[in-house]
């Protein structure tokens, strides 16, 4: 009787050494733990609740017997300490909780002054050894840490094949399945649309001036406005009204046998047809070399060269239009000051031929000089005729029959001088005088000659403007002419699959950076 309380504290005493050497492993092992371990897999580990699992935790004499106590205490019915633990576990106790241990060490004071006040004998209970029941194997630190260590490694590697799994899941969902059927309605769904492409140019009439823009004659740059106003014609709504008229377009892409998406409705607006005439028909411009290239799409080849042929008419249409105004506008003043020329000289030359008729003479001019030569003439032979009869009467006896004929000559030539100068005095006096006349006359002359000045530069203005207008006409020239495809241009399945695939990826990376950065703000 005396032995068995030596060999129970002896015994008592050696598990209180191992239960220090295990807490002082467990101390190491949690430190080890908490510095291995990351942050955010300690927050997501979850105690096991299966007793295998248990098991494999490595769990110590000491913790087992601590977590029965528990388990005694909360009223648990456990048939070992790995089911006490698991008991404990399902009941939300932590049996390593250092509140749970202070308890515990509280309750083992009060009890120990219990035994102080009633002494018992204690004899050792035969106690059932089950498998379950014994605790693992003691193992060295280094031996604990490698085994944590690797229990760490095995839930880092799970969490990583679960966060691959739900990436590859989240790939599958948001990328790969959108991608799969983009690319069953390409292959599938999408009805062939038949593109035929032609390129034509703008050209200017030869020829220059000396101007700065004569320099640019014959150059894309020379034409680059019109090019770029053709091709708004071209993509703007007047050609598809235009183009509507003349083929009924809408009903050509109302057909039950063209795929919904590319389909118009039957009631579609012009908006809506206008959202369809600009994605089937694609034009460019080029300033580099001054080429506009256009490719139209139509469900049969037929239908894409017609439409073509069509947008081609009405793009030259335009262009005629547009130089014809220039020109017009150029040559109006032009024409109307010619015009003007014309009429002017023409009232010139009436007013000459007026007073021409007036005087009954075509020539007032010469009549007067006619008269003054007569006048001249008479006074000369009057003046001879004065000397001849001073020369007679000077002799002292002149012959008197001399004397007396020239007398009657200086008084005839007197007389025909009276009325020389008679009838000057009457072409040149008064309103309907041939001076004034004659003035009039030169007046009018003068003025028609004006005229015709002012007619030859009118016409020669007039030609200069017919020149540089013609010099600003345009020509559309057709360097490649649409023909019919026999083999469908769209869609490009293969391409607008891997488009497809590249956007839906772009779009979730996008969208899965910007969660990073804020779930990193917020939980910052």
């Amino acid at each position: 009787m005396t032995t068995k309380p030596k060999a129970k504290k002896y015994r008592w005493r050696r598990n209180r050494q191992g239960a220090d050497a295990a807490d002082a492993r467990a101390d190491a092992i949690s430190r080890i733990r908490k510095a291995t371990q990351p942050s955010e897999a300690a927050n997501d580990a979850q105690p096991a609740t299966d007793i295998d699992a248990i098991k494999r935790e490595g769990l110590t004499g000491r913790q087992l017997r601590v977590a029965r106590r528990l388990a005694q205490k909360n009223g648990l019915a456990a048939t070992s300490d790995y089911d006490a633990v698991r008991l404990l576990r399902q009941k939300g106790i932590d049996p390593f909780e250092r509140a749970n241990l202070l308890d515990l060490a509280a309750e083992k004071k009060d009890a120990e002054d219990q035994a102080k006040d009633k002494i018992t004998i204690q004899l050792p209970q035969t106690v059932k050894e089950t498998p379950q029941n014994l605790p693992g194997p003691e193992l060295s630190p280094a031996e604990r840490r490698n085994l944590e260590i690797g229990e760490i490694q095995k839930d880092i590697a799970r969490r990583r094949k679960r966060k691959l799994f739900a990436l590859f899941a989240r790939l599958a969902v948001f990328v790969l399945l959108p991608t799969v059927i983009v690319g069953v309605y390409f292959y599938r769904v999408a009805t062939p649309m038949y593109a035929s492409d032609s390129a034509f140019s703008i050209l200017q009439a030869d020829g220059g001036g000396a101007s700065f823009g004569g320099f640019l004659a014959g150059t894309q740059y020379a034409t680059a406005q019109d090019s770029v106003a053709t091709q708004e014609f071209l993509e703007s709504k007047d050609a598809l009204v235009r183009l509507e008229n003349d083929t009924n377009f809408s009903e050509i892409f109302k057909q039950e046998w063209i795929d919904p998406i590319q389909r118009l409705p039957q009631d579609a607006t012009l908006e809506d047809t206008y959202k369809l005439f600009k994605r089937m028909i694609t034009i460019g411009y080029d300033p580099s070399d001054g080429i506009i290239r256009m490719e139209v799409a139509a469900p049969s080849p037929e239908i894409s060269v017609e439409l073509s042929t069509l947008l081609l008419s009405y793009a030259e249409e335009t262009i005629n239009g547009l130089t014809e105004l220039k020109r017009e506008d150029q040559m109006r003043d032009a024409r109307a000051g010619f015009e003007l020329a014309q009429e002017e000289r023409r009232k010139a030359q009436e007013e000459l031929i007026e007073l021409q008729l007036q005087g009954a003479v075509l020539d007032p001019e010469n009549v007067l000089a006619g008269l003054r030569a007569r006048i001249n003439a008479i006074e000369i032979e009057l003046q001879e005729k004065e000397l001849q009869l001073a020369a007679l009467l000077d002799n002292l006896r002149p012959n008197q029959a001399k004397v007396d004929g020239v007398r009657a000559d200086i008084q005839r030539l007197e007389v025909v001088l009276a009325e020389l100068n008679e009838e000057m005095l009457d072409v040149s006096a008064g309103e309907n005088s041939l001076a004034r006349l004659s003035v009039r006359i030169q007046m009018a002359q003068a003025d028609l000659v004006a005229r015709d000045l002012m007619l030859q530069t009118a016409m020669e203005q007039m030609e200069t403007t017919r020149t540089e207008a013609n010099r600003k006409v345009r020509y559309l020239t057709v360097s490649v002419n649409p023909v019919a495809s026999e083999d469908p241009t769209y869609p490009r399945k293969f391409e607008n699959t891997i488009l497809a695939f590249l956007l839906f990826a772009g779009i979730y990376l996008m969208i899965s950076l910007t969660a990073s950065v804020l779930r990193e703000q917020v939980s910052s």
